[in-house]
C-alpha cells in the first residue's frame, strides 16, 4: 500500500519536532450498499475509500492528521504540519519497521466483490417476498445489503509493520405491520466477518420470516402495563443493554477521564456474583471480530467483568498512557479520518447454569422481552431507556400474553447488581456502534437473564 521506506521517512518527520510515538494507518476500502423497499431497488452504492491518518503523541498529549493523497511530497507535508502542534525538541528516535505476520482468525471463502450484484439482488429479494407474504397484516419491507472489504497497513515509532484484510458483509429486514391506523414494526439483521459464504451458513428467508412474525405479533398485541417488576431479557440482542449502558463504561475513552461510573473501581463488586462480562474481537468470524486493532495491537478475549468483580477495561494506546496499563488491543476507528480510540469488538455477559425455561417457570408475575429496540443512554451515569421490539407478560410461571408499547429505564450499574438469574443459552447479536471515533461493527450477546426489579414504562391501569 505505501513502502516501508516512504514510511520511515514519514514517521521521522511526524517527530521531527519532539514527539515520542507516530504512527501511520493506511485504508483502502471497498464499499457496496443495497435498498430494496416494495420489491424493487431504490438505490445502489459503491464506492472506495483511501486514505493514510498520521498520529503523533508527546505524553499524554496527541495530534491526528489525515490526507486522502498519499503522494510523499503530500505525505511528508501532512507529517510536518501536525508536527507543528508539538512543542519541544527532536530526539533521536531509531526507527526500525520489520514485517510483523498476524494469525488470520477469519477465513473468506467467497470475497464479496468477486459476486454478482444481481445476486445480491436476489437475496434480497428472497427475504422480501418470505416477509411480504407472511401475511396480510404486513404493509411494508425494506431489505438492505451491504458488504465491505477494508485493507489496513499500520506502522508506528515502537517498530509495528502489519497488514489486515477485514471482510463484512450483512442483510437488514425490516417489516412493517398495518392495522385499524396502528403501524408495529420487526426487524432483524444479520451479519459476520465473512464472505458472501455467509448466505450458504444462514438461511437468510427464517430471519426475514421472524421479522414479519414480530410485527404481526405486535400489531394483534396490547398495552403493556407500568410500573417496577421482574424483567426476563432473552438471549442475542439483548446484551445491548449491557453494551450501551455498562459497556461504554469500560471503555478508556471514558475511564481515563474519570467520567465513567467504573473509573477506579477494579477489584471491586459492581455486578451480581452470576455476572460474568468478556469483550473478545477474537472469535473466528464474528461481526465486531478483527486479527488486529487499529493500532496493529492482536486482538485477545478481555475479561471485564468476573463473577461480580470488575477485572479491567477496554484500552487504546493513548488511554493507555494515561491510565498508566497496557494496550488491551480495543482500539477502533471507522476510517483513515478518524482516531482511533478503545471501543467495543464482541461484548457480552457470558453463559450461566439455568435453562430459559426455567427462567420463566421461576417468574411469578413479570416482563419478558423477547427482542430489544432502541435506546438513549448517559454514558456518564449509564442512566438507560430502551424500547422493547417485542415483549410478553409472565404470569404463574407461564408466558401469558404478548404486550407491546413497553420501555426498560434504569441504571446500568443496578441492573448489574439485579440480575439474579443467567441462562445457558448464550447468542450474539450484530449492531452499529457510534463514538468519538466514528462508527464500528460491534456484537452485542448474552443469555437469557432475569433482572429482580426494573421499571417498566407502558400504560398506567392496563
Amino acid at each position: 500500500m505505501l513502502s516501508k521506506a516512504l514510511i520511515e521517512d514519514v514517521l521521522n518527520e511526524a517527530l521531527s519536532t519532539g514527539g515520542d510515538f507516530a504512527e501511520v494507518f493506511v485504508e483502502d476500502k471497498l464499499n457496496t450498499g443495497l435498498l430494496m423497499i416494495g420489491g424493487k431497488i431504490e438505490s445502489t452504492m459503491s464506492g472506495r475509500d483511501f486514505g493514510v491518518g498520521i498520529r503523533i503523541f508527546k505524553g499524554t498529549n496527541s495530534v491526528y492528521a489525515y490526507t486522502n493523497k498519499a503522494t510523499r511530497d503530500n505525505l511528508l507535508d501532512v507529517a510536518r504540519k501536525a508536527a507543528a502542534a508539538i512543542n519541544g525538541e527532536r530526539k533521536d528516535i531509531v526507527i526500525n519497521l520489520m514485517k510483523n505476520d498476524i494469525v488470520n482468525n477469519h477465513k473468506i471463502v467467497i470475497p464479496v466483490g468477486n459476486v454478482e450484484k444481481l445476486k445480491k439482488v436476489d437475496l434480497m429479494r428472497r427475504a422480501y417476498n418470505v416477509a411480504k407474504n407472511y401475511d396480510d397484516v404486513i404493509s411494508q419491507v425494506t431489505v438492505r445489503y451491504g458488504d465491505s472489504e477494508q485493507n489496513v497497513l499500520i506502522a508506528n515509532t515502537e517498530g509495528v509493520f502489519v497488514e489486515d484484510k477485514r471482510v463484512r458483509t450483512r442483510t437488514m429486514i425490516q417489516t412493517i405491520a398495518s392495522k385499524d391506523g396502528e403501524m408495529q414494526s420487526g426487524f432483524y439483521g444479520p451479519g459476520a466477518h465473512m464472505g458472501f459464504e455467509f448466505y450458504d451458513k444462514i438461511n437468510i428467508e427464517e430471519y426475514a420470516k421472524e421479522a414479519a412474525r414480530i410485527a404481526k405479533t405486535m400489531i394483534d398485541a396490547e398495552y403493556c402495563p407500568s410500573g417496577k417488576m421482574p424483567v426476563i431479557i432473552d438471549n442475542g440482542f439483548g446484551g445491548v443493554i449491557f453494551h450501551e449502558a455498562c459497556g461504554h463504561g469500560l471503555e478508556a475513552t471514558s475511564v481515563a477521564k474519570g467520567t465513567s461510573v467504573f473509573a477506579g473501581k477494579i477489584g471491586e463488586k459492581v455486578a451480581s456474583e452470576l455476572v460474568t462480562a468478556i469483550d473478545d474481537g477474537t472469535i473466528p468470524n464474528e461481526w465486531g471480530s478483527q486479527n488486529i486493532d487499529d493500532e496493529g495491537t492482536p486482538t485477545r478475549k478481555n475479561v471485564l467483568i468476573e463473577n461480580g468483580i470488575l477485572k479491567g477495561y477496554m484500552i487504546d494506546k493513548l488511554n493507555g498512557r494515561r491510565m498508566g496499563m497496557d494496550s488491551t488491543g480495543s482500539a477502533r476507528r471507522q476510517s483513515y479520518k478518524y482516531a482511533p480510540t478503545s471501543r467495543m469488538t464482541n461484548t457480552y455477559i457470558a453463559n450461566g447454569e439455568s435453562t430459559k425455561e426455567e427462567i420463566i417457570a421461576n417468574t411469578e408475575y413479570g416482563l419478558y422481552a423477547k427482542y430489544m429496540g432502541g435506546g438513549s443512554v448517559n454514558p456518564a451515569t449509564g442512566e438507560f431507556n430502551f424500547s422493547v421490539m417485542e415483549g410478553y407478560i409472565v404470569r404463574n410461571g407461564k408466558i401469558e400474553k404478548p404486550v407491546r408499547g413497553a420501555t426498560l429505564i434504569g441504571k446500568g450499574l443496578e441492573v448489574l447488581k439485579k440480575i439474579d438469574m443467567v441462562g445457558n443459552n448464550l447468542d450474539l447479536g450484530q449492531g452499529m456502534c457510534g463514538s468519538v471515533s466514528g462508527t464500528v461493527a460491534a456484537n452485542v450477546g448474552q443469555p437469557t437473564i432475569r433482572v429482580s426489579s426494573m421499571t417498566v414504562g407502558g400504560r398506567k391501569g392496563e
